[in-house]
C-alpha cells in the first residue's frame, strides 16, 4: 500500500482540507521548536513546503511556525506517541500520534483498536524500517530515476502513484537527498520519516475492505498524525 496509507478518497470528504491542515500545522508546530527560520531549520522547511504544495493559507502556516517556536502568548506543548499492533486479519499497523494530551489519546487509540490489537512497544516495529521517504515527480520523460537515487545519494527507489518515484533514504540523508533531487530532473512533493514494511499480508477483497474501515476509523481521530501499515 506504499510508504503511507491514505484513505481511499480521502480528497473529497468535506473537512477532508481541514484534517489536513490541522494535521501539518502540528507537524510545523513541532518542528519549528528548533527554530522559526525553515533556511535554518530542515525539518521545518521540509513540512513547510509539503505546507504549500497542499495550499495551506499563509496566514495559517505563519502561525503555525510562531506558535511552535514560542514566539505567540498562546502556548501547546505537543507530544509525539507511536502505537502498534494489529488490524483486523493480522495487520501490522504503526500509528503516530501528535497529542497535546497523552491522557486522552491512549482511551482513544485502545477502543479505535478494539477490532484488532493494541500491542506493546516493539511488537510490530521490529518488522518495519525507519527511514527517509521522498516522493518525486520528474521533471521530463528523459529523468532516470535509477541515476537521481545513485547521484542524489538515496538507497532505493519505486514507482508511486499518477508517474511519481518514491525515494527511500537513511534517516539522516532525509534532506541532504530532498536538496539534491531537483538538480538530478526530480521535483520533490512530500518528504518524510517513516515507517516501511519489510513484510506485508496479502488479503482477500473483504478481508481488505474489513482493514480499510479499521485504518480510516483510525486516520479520523484528530490525534492521529500518520498510520503505516504492512499490507500488499
Amino acid at each position: 500500500m506504499g510508504a503511507q496509507w491514505k484513505a481511499r478518497h480521502k480528497e473529497i470528504a468535506a473537512n477532508a482540507k481541514g484534517r489536513i491542515f490541522g494535521k501539518l500545522s502540528k507537524e510545523i508546530m513541532v518542528a519549528a521548536r528548533a527554530g522559526a527560520d525553515p533556511d535554518m531549520n530542515p525539518r521545518l522547511r521540509l513540512v513547510v513546503e509539503q505546507a504549500k504544495k497542499s495550499s495551506m493559507p499563509r496566514e495559517t502556516l505563519e502561525r503555525a511556525i510562531k506558535k511552535g517556536a514560542g514566539l505567540l502568548d498562546e502556548g501547546m506543548s505537543l507530544e509525539r506517541l507511536t502505537y502498534e499492533g494489529f488490524a483486523p486479519h493480522h495487520v501490522p499497523v504503526i500509528v503516530e500520534c501528535l497529542t497535546d494530551n497523552a491522557n486522552r489519546t491512549y482511551p482513544n487509540i485502545r477502543m479505535l483498536f478494539r477490532k484488532g490489537q493494541l500491542g506493546a512497544s516493539g511488537s510490530v516495529s521490529w518488522d518495519f524500517n525507519h527511514q527517509g521517504m521522498i516522493e518525486a515527480m520528474p521533471d521530463s520523460a528523459d529523468a532516470d530515476a535509477e541515476l537521481a537515487a545513485i547521484e542524489a545519494g538515496a538507497q532505493d527507489f519505486e514507482p508511486a502513484e499518477n508517474g511519481a518515484t518514491l525515494f527511500l533514504t537513511d534517516a539522516t540523508d532525509l534532506d541532504a537527498v530532498c536538496r539534491a533531487l531537483p538538480a538530478h530532473g526530480f521535483t520533490v512533493l512530500s518528504a518524510q520519516l517513516g515507517y516501511r514494511p519489510k513484510n506485508t499480508v496479502t488479503l482477500t477483497e473483504a478481508e481488505r475492505e474489513e482493514v480499510e474501515a479499521f485504518l480510516e476509523a483510525l486516520d479520523a481521530d484528530d490525534d492521529v498524525q500518520n498510520i503505516y501499515v504492512g499490507l500488499s
